[in-house]
């Protein structure tokens, strides 16, 4: 099965080093069938490199929907198992009680 990762706002070096494992079919978007050796060594190296940026990483695993999420740096989703079915969930800001909105 077909592992993609996304790249968001990454830092210089990590989109070109994903080339020699991948196909960059958009930019950021990249396509591929590493082996899962490789996969978790590039899953390593973009989770410590992302910085300010976000990583997303789909892969095959052996559940419901044959496929799992996994996330790195400045989330604007979240994977969340509800009940065995993988959905991304979004957190609302929760407004500061010494704020004027919040009084």
């Amino acid at each position: 099965m077909t592992t993609v990762v996304v790249l968001i706002a990454a830092p210089e070096g990590l989109r070109g080093h994903l080339t020699r494992w991948m196909v960059e079919v958009h930019a950021g978007v990249f396509v591929g069938n590493p082996s899962r050796r490789i996969r978790d060594r590039l899953w390593d190296l973009l989770a410590t490199r992302i910085g300010d940026g976000q990583a997303i990483l789909v892969e095959p695993a052996a559940n419901e929907q044959g496929w799992s999420v996994r996330t790195a740096g400045k989330d604007r989703w979240k994977p969340v198992d509800f009940d065995g079915l993988i959905l991304s969930a979004r957190y609302r800001n929760q407004p500061n009680e010494n704020t004027p909105s919040a009084r």
